[in-house]
């Protein structure tokens, strides 16, 4: 479980393919801090320390990885938003991520407004659809909050910190953002579809409907 707060920009050193997938080698601060086995999340994908080196790790990513997420369309030298695993006895500072990368999403625009940046992307469907105004989502594993939303699109205020220590201020216009939404809301419509359904059907049972 990771908390959408980003510890470390790294950078590709270098991809090289491996059956059904690829091997990622990631340069960090954070190489000594990791454990071969350890859990982190690379652009809030979470993915499993394989192999370490001095200055970097290596990750090996699935296709069903590559093909949900943006890690697929990593070149050497791009840099990368790094969360290693949290620990229970740390503090939640921002909100519970699993790093299970739901969807992407494309940037629209990044726009500079006073001291902030607002970050605005589109979205599909299922993002619209488990997103509110002034909730919580992930994008490229960074815990941000949803300032506006519509069925196609969304905005995210970013403060100056965040902005310089991710890879936001690398972001341009079209760039793939991988998207999780917030898991509690998945659950409320999980047990909600669950309850509507035991109603309805109790409904008919006594011929009510």
């Amino acid at each position: 479980m990771f908390t959408g707060i980003v510890e470390d920009l790294g950078k590709v050193y270098s991809i090289h393919n491996i059956k059904s997938g690829v091997r990622l080698v990631v340069s960090s601060t954070l190489t000594n801090e990791l454990k071969l086995g350890d859990s982190v999340a690379i652009n809030g994908a979470c993915l499993t320390v394989t192999e370490k080196n001095k200055n970097t790790f290596s990750v090996d990513v699935s296709f069903e990885t590559l093909n949900r997420t943006n890690i697929g369309s990593l070149s050497e030298g791009n840099m990368v938003n790094l969360e290693r695993a949290l620990k229970i006895s740390n503090r939640l500072d921002g909100h519970i991520v699993l790093g299970h990368v739901d969807t992407t999403a494309k940037v629209m625009s990044i726009n500079r407004v006073g001291n902030f940046y607002v970050l605005s992307i589109a979205i599909d469907t299922y993002t619209f659809e488990h997103s509110v105004e002034k909730g919580s989502i992930a994008i490229d594993g960074i815990s941000l909050t949803i300032t506006e939303l519509s069925n196609n699109s969304l905005s995210v205020a970013v403060i100056p910190f965040t902005y310089e220590n991710t890879n936001l201020k690398y972001r341009k216009p079209g760039d793939k953002l991988n998207i999780e939404v917030d898991i509690i809301g998945k659950y409320v419509e999980k047990f909600t579809k669950k309850s509507n359904g035991l109603t309805e059907e109790f409904l008919k049972l006594h011929g009510f409907a």
